[in-house]
């Protein structure tokens, strides 16, 4: 007859299916606030191997879930408490599904027979019905028989097809019910897999080719979804045997080096006027392309081949008149295989000699103004600084944001490596540095360089202590002119209130650092800067350095300036 203590053996409960199903899908780091219900959980994770990284605020533990999805093509995990930690998870999880980035956003939640009568439980919230239009998916798990299975489907849903952002929701009861060990380890599910090939049509190659190499002014442009393809060396060898111009856009930097022969990034407003056949790698015609028509498109007719593992893509702005459905990787190697099998000539050497003139002199023209030593330092002085630590360190991954920090800061600093610029992607939100310098950190292993606006990183200041109490080899960059923009604004009453974009001068974000065990510098030129940041690098720790720039140095909205439109009322 068995024993009490081997009966109980044989037993397992909520929290214990989740993580073994977690765990026989390779699924071993996690990023969460702990809290009521989920605080357990927790414990249990890294009681059983698994890294549990404890962050200040849910937003920010969610953006760190959403670029770990990214850079490893596997969801990142976000774990929050209900109601009020579920909705600050929220915004990224809909930031992860804007940006096509593998997330789950894992909440506890209230217990469904008092939500449904609205009874009044403790952080009572209908989760499911809150979380379904922001995300690819939304699940809900009430029965721990049907754990493996719910955690299968938000996985699959994550990765397969374009990616993006899934909620799942537990609520707090379930991780108490227990089941017999045996019973429980069979209804866990590995997902095999889960983001399959999709082969694109061959007469879709066909059609692409055709147009391509009818082209007298063609042009590539890689957007962040070739670079989380992972398909570098296809991708590479597209563009070379091609010959044809690319631009990368922000998160694409690095595919090729921005130094490559045939990158045309120094003169962006010339080839995308002038261009005639425009080929799309994982890039999208919104905001960020100008939906792919107005002057900065020229007048010159143009002809789109778009390729997308999302068929709905197409025609959303302009006509596509060769559109490739297909993941990346796949597409790519179609595109080789038919240049491979036709007599391909690469374009004129009239298209490709206009392009490298334009990015010549515009690199002799900004040259100077990099490598200025102003105090205090401009952006570009600032900038120019930090462009040399990337070229000497490209293993480095740099995150970026803000308005004119951001704005600068991508088309100044040249990458060399695949998926090391991170950035705030195409909702333009502000706040994701301290989360996605964490996961980088994290995921990789790399040195991060997170040069933020004095704006964004009040967004996520606080997890600087996150980024010490792990001792991460991160380097922060906050570029301090006081202010959203610039801090030389005016109260127009006279009032005693500063200007609504104006923050207290003379801040020293570096002491913040300071206080919890991290090392601070402030610096003021940018030699000073470039020092702090290889000294920083090299050290391996924790370091914020407050870099003071010009408060008159910064520009409204950055350069987007006319998505921010002025009031004429009372103007001439």
């Amino acid at each position: 007859m068995a024993t009490k203590k081997e009966e109980v053996a044989r037993l397992t409960d909520g929290f214990h299916l989740v993580i073994d199903a977690l765990k026989l899908n390779n699924i071993k780091t996690i990023y969460n606030v702990p809290g009521i219900p989920i605080t357990d959980l927790g414990r249990y994770m890294q009681a059983a191997g698994m890294r549990v990284l404890s962050f200040r605020h849910e937003q920010n533990a969610g953006y760190a879930a959403a670029i770990a999805g990214f850079l490893t093509k596997k969801p990142g995990i976000c774990l929050t408490v209900s109601a009020p930690g579920f909705l600050n998870g929220l915004t990224a999880l809909a930031h992860a599904t804007t940006n096509c980035f593998p997330m789950i956003l894992i909440s506890g939640s209230s217990e469904r027979e008092i939500v449904d009568l609205q009874q009044g439980d403790y952080e009572e919230m209908d989760q499911l019905a809150i979380a379904r239009p922001l995300c690819k998916a939304a699940y809900r798990v009430l029965n721990a028989e049907d754990i493996g299975i719910g955690i299968a489907r938000a996985i699959r849903a994550s990765v397969s097809g374009r990616p993006g952002g899934v909620y799942l929701d537990l609520p707090a009861k379930l991780f108490a019910q227990v089941m017999d060990s045996d019973v429980g380890e069979s209804s866990l599910v590995k997902v095999v897999d889960a983001a399959p090939r999709q082969l694109p049509a061959p007469d879709a190659i066909d059609r692409a080719l055709d147009v391509l190499k009818e082209a007298k002014r063609p042009l590539i442009i890689l957007g962040k979804g070739a670079a989380y393809s992972q398909a570098d060396d296809a991708i590479r060898e597209l563009i070379e045997k091609s010959g044809v111009p690319y631009l990368a856009m922000s998160m694409a930097k690095g595919l090729l080096p921005d130094t490559h022969p045939q990158s045309a990034g120094a003169a962006r407003s010339l080839v995308l006027k002038e261009s005639d056949v425009v080929m799309l790698i994982g890039a999208r015609l919104n905001w960020l392309l100008s939906h792919g028509k107005g002057k900065s498109w020229g007048d010159k007719p143009k002809q789109f081949i778009h390729i997308d593992i999302e068929p709905r893509e197409m025609d959303s702005n302009v006509e596509i008149v060769a559109p490739v459905v297909g993941d990346i990787g796949s597409c790519v190697e179609s595109l080789l295989g038919g240049i491979a099998s036709i007599e391909w000539t690469p374009p004129s050497a009239a298209w490709t000699k206009l392009i490298k003139d334009k990015v010549e002199s515009n690199i002799i023209r900004m040259a100077s103004r990099l490598q200025n030593n102003n105090i205090p330092m401009d952006y570009h002085g600032a900038l120019g600084s930090l462009r040399t630590v990337i070229k000497e360190r490209p293993e480095t991954i740099l995150v970026n944001e803000g308005a004119n920090t951001l704005d600068f800061a991508r088309s100044i600093i040249d990458m060399y490596q695949p998926r090391k610029r991170l950035d705030v992607g195409t909702w333009g939100v502000m706040g994701v540095g301290m989360g996605t310098a964490i996961a980088a950190a994290v995921e990789t292993g790399n040195p991060v360089l997170a040069i933020e606006g004095d704006s964004a990183f009040g967004f996520s200041g606080m997890e600087i202590e996150t980024i010490c109490r792990y001792n991460l080899p991160i380097c922060v960059v906050v570029f301090n002119n006081g202010g959203i923009y610039r801090g030389t604004d005016v109260n127009p009453t006279g009032d005693k209130d500063v200007a609504t974009t104006v923050f207290v001068k003379e801040a020293r974000y570096d002491k913040m650092m300071e206080a919890f065990g991290g090392v601070g510098v402030n610096v003021s030129s940018p030699d000073e800067l470039s020092r702090a940041v290889n000294a920083a690098i090299d050290s391996a720790k924790p370091t914020l350095v407050n870099a003071v720039i010009d408060e008159a140095a910064g520009t409204e909205s950055g350069r987007i300036g006319n998505l921010n439109p002025q009031s004429v009322v009372g103007k001439n």
